[in-house]
């Protein structure tokens, strides 16, 4: 069984994709228009179930990686830790498939879980009933999003190896700092791919007031919903919008970017934080080679 110690003290670790890594996905055989036959990867797919103390919350469906992360990012996004929280250890029994977050003092969250309804998110998204009110007091900061470091992180993303341009049939979700990313992860699910990058700010006592987070996937509410619990001002993604999504996010301030590719972008919130200091005749369109879902409609 792994451990994980809290201790924020330690040096915080740049994570990036490895689509080389043998236990992210598995070849299979079938045949194309063809029916010529023909072998390609796709993603793991394995369940994963989260106790928190020894109370049973979820299982969750992952592609396997990160789990301690994954863990804590899911229950603080859930409002079932506080961030001010005393997480005294995580446990994760690989055999098992079982990730325990033990704190320094039990909880018992019977009435969250029956409160619990499910959300757009793909797979096992859900929101507690508490989430909204959670959400209504988070004082987003004051920062800016410069032209240039959208357009140098989104070309650094689409360029970069990941798991989706090896095998697709996966979300990815990426925190920046500047143009910068410094923690990349993707998972079956972007709400799991987003909860693993909450979790690794949590362990390693990340600063989020400075940070953009990025998304391959839709600008639902859960998506805002999330970033505004992780405290980051800047939420931006290659595809679309849902309705609620952008009316969450004008009522607490945060920045909504989507529908970025190439020199496009559309901001529906938050707004005032763009600052427009890129010369578009020197930004690239995004090449076919590299383009990822939602290129070609709001997927």
């Amino acid at each position: 069984m792994a451990m994980m110690k809290i201790d924020k003290k330690q040096p915080v670790p740049v994570i990036l994709p490895n689509p080389d890594d043998p236990r992210l996905t598995q070849a299979v055989e079938g045949i194309d228009q063809t029916g010529a036959r023909v072998e390609t990867k796709v993603p793991m797919e394995r369940p994963l179930t989260l106790y928190l103390n020894a109370q049973e919350i979820v299982t969750m469906m992952t592609i396997g990686d990160y789990p301690e992360y994954l863990a804590l990012g899911y229950l603080l996004n859930q409002n079932m830790l506080k961030y001010d929280d005393v997480v005294t250890e995580v446990e994760y029994d690989d055999d098992l498939q079982v990730v325990v977050v033990r704190t320094a003092h039990h909880t018992n969250f019977e009435q969250k879980l029956k409160k619990r309804t499910q959300t757009s998110g793909c797979a096992q998204g859900t929101a507690f009933g508490d989430l909204l009110e959670a959400v209504e007091s988070v004082a987003l900061p004051k920062a800016e999003l410069r032209t240039s470091w959208l357009y140098q992180m989104t070309q650094t993303i689409n360029t970069m190896p990941s798991l989706y341009l090896e095998a697709g049939a996966i979300h990815g979700c990426v925190l920046c700092k500047g143009g910068t990313p410094i923690c990349y992860t993707e998972d079956v699910g972007r709400h799991n791919a987003v909860d693993k990058i909450a979790g690794w700010m949590f362990r390693h006592g990340v600063e989020a007031g400075d940070k953009i987070l990025y998304t391959t996937g839709r600008l639902t509410s859960e998506m805002v919903i999330k970033t505004v619990r992780m405290g980051i001002p800047i939420l931006v993604s290659r595809s679309g919008f849902t309705a609620w999504g952008v009316e969450l996010a004008r009522q607490v301030g945060l920045t909504l970017i989507g529908r970025t590719r190439g020199k496009r972008f559309i901001a529906l919130s938050g707004e005032e934080r763009i600052v427009y200091d890129q010369n578009l005749d020197y930004v690239e369109e995004e090449s076919a080679r590299h383009r990822r879902k939602g290129a070609r409609g709001d997927e």
